[in-house]
């Protein structure tokens, strides 16, 4: 077997899910995150349409998508029932890390490709990125959950009406 085929399967077969709460706290150069968002593009795509956006967080983005993604789920922090510990945890996850890409989804307009084909396009160029994420030494996390999808996600990403939120790569 060639080197070349011998390095891709050690990458595939090694990369695992590296969650915030295990990351050093290490600033990660955002030339990194410039690398990881440029190999994002050679994903797959049905008709040229590359319907994948990313939105990066850093610095204080942090710290706004953790008190967007608390408020989101706890509107109301002085209700009866709201749990201050959960709240906590969904404000302070995005601090873990040292960027947080918002993933979302533009779909094109030609009615011979599905919208299903631009999510799994999608799903393919945050793969190339965890994948090089880590090749690079970096740990990684593709989050989802119920806020993840909703429209209020995707319009903090800036994402317009039509376009779909699914998720963060931490």
């Amino acid at each position: 077997m060639n080197e070349e085929i011998k390095s891709l399967r050690h990458i595939i077969s090694g990369r695992r899910t590296v969650k915030p709460a295990d990351y050093t706290g290490e600033k990660i150069d955002d030339e990194f995150i410039k690398i990881l968002l440029e190999e994002a593009n050679w994903a797959p795509t049905h008709g040229y349409t590359e319907p994948w956006r990313f939105t990066v967080f850093k610095d204080e983005g942090l710290a706004r998508l953790g008190d967007f993604l608390a408020d989101l789920d706890q509107p109301d922090k002085e209700a009866e029932g709201c749990n201050q510990q959960r709240y906590d945890r969904l404000r302070n996850r995005p601090l873990n890390a040292s960027h947080v890409i918002g993933i979302g989804m533009h779909p094109g307009n030609n009615p011979k490709v599905p919208q299903v084909e631009e999510i799994c396009s999608t799903a393919m160029a945050v793969q190339n990125m965890w994948l090089m994420a880590h090749a690079l030494g970096l740990g990684a996390y593709w989050s989802t959950g119920e806020m993840a999808f909703r429209d209020e996600t995707r319009a903090f990403f800036g994402l317009p009406e039509g376009d779909k939120s699914l998720g963060f790569f931490y």
